[in-house]
């Protein structure tokens, strides 16, 4: 069985980093010759192209980019054993890998993974963000600790999984001004018509949306469906379409992206859950996450009963409503 030269991938991760072999040489002391020849060597022990040729440059493979973030790992782990080499007083750091789906909300993640950095032990913090199912299979072979996600472990993938439900808010309807100018009549009434940017089909509020669409016998004028909600946004910031996102983020919404909120949909809220390959999770950051959540719902519940979004003004930094649920990949209910 051939075994990894540690040298050769750092050429690789050099070369990757760096953009160029040209560069790359500049900072190994090496000629293109060698790093070349090496990289090669490197691809044969592999089994896998790593880098297509665009032009005069280079561009990561999508197998160049997944031995990447080993690699970032394997250097970062390896400048982390030199510290606490040279300084006996360094503590190591507990790696937390978190993988975030597409469909999440960036300001929703930013609150729900926040907890891990106030920890009194030192974590580093290691985020991936892709679609659902590449991230379930990181879980699966624990190149992940947890998965942040809009919907609990789908039942048909072969992935032992528990789902824990950390957040949920109704949805508004979002637009920039510009567009909401051109728009006539009240809420919801105005989408008729009106162009709409949809998620994607691996969002789960997607088929829910649509139903609700045919409910009130709206037809809306899609004008474009994205998987990445960052994206969705940038082209309704840029007055494409109308869209959907969760109420208890309006305010962070409209300041980021200069939209204005026209109305909400009630019957419809989004879910996120952390999933995990434990039951009762171990890694103390995914134990602060989820616990956060827990904590920050039993204060809201003894403050009284209140609607989803005033729950979201009342908690700490306008966070959503968070439910201290957990289930397992067959549906079950279990405590975290």
């Amino acid at each position: 069985m051939p075994t990894l030269n540690y040298k050769h991938l750092r050429y690789f991760w050099m070369v990757a980093k760096s953009g160029s072999i040209a560069r790359a040489c500049k900072q190994l002391h090496l000629t293109p010759q060698a790093i070349s020849g090496q990289l090669r060597e490197l691809e044969q022990t592999l089994g896998v192209e790593l880098f297509h040729r665009i032009g005069r440059g280079l561009e990561v493979t999508d197998a160049g980019r997944r031995i990447l973030s080993y690699a970032d790992e394997i250097f970062a782990l390896g400048d982390e054993l030199l510290d606490i080499a040279r300084d006996q007083t360094t503590r190591r750091s507990l790696p937390f890998a978190v993988g975030i789906a597409d469909s999440v909300a960036k300001m929703v993640a930013h609150r729900l993974i926040e907890p891990v950095l106030s920890l009194p032990e030192a974590v580093r913090l290691i985020c991936r963000e892709g679609r659902l199912t590449p991230l379930l299979a990181e879980l699966a072979v624990h190149r992940l600790d947890i998965v942040i996600a809009d919907q609990p472990m789908p039942a048909n993938l072969n992935v032992r999984g528990f789902s824990h439900l950390l957040t949920e808010s109704e949805l508004s309807v979002f637009g920039a001004d510009a567009l909401l100018a051109k728009l006539d009549g009240d809420f919801p009434a105005l989408l008729q018509g009106a162009p709409f940017l949809l998620p994607g089909d691996d969002v789960a509020i997607r088929t829910r949306l649509e139903e609700w669409f045919a409910s009130q016998r709206l037809h809306p004028r899609i004008v474009g469906e994205f998987d990445d909600s960052a994206l969705l946004k940038a082209f309704a910031q840029g007055g494409a379409g109308l869209f959907a996102a969760p109420s208890a983020i309006a305010g962070h919404l409209t300041e980021q992206y200069r939209v204005r909120a026209l109305g909400r949909i009630e019957t419809i809220s989004e879910q996120v859950y952390a999933i995990t390959t434990e039951r009762r999770s171990s890694h103390p950051a995914t134990v602060a996450i989820i616990e956060q959540a827990r904590s920050s719902a039993i204060g809201s519940a003894r403050r009284g009963r209140r609607t989803t979004s005033e729950v979201g003004r009342a908690l700490p930094g306008g966070a959503l409503t968070a439910l201290p649920q957990s289930t397992s990949s067959a549906g079950d209910s279990i405590s975290s």
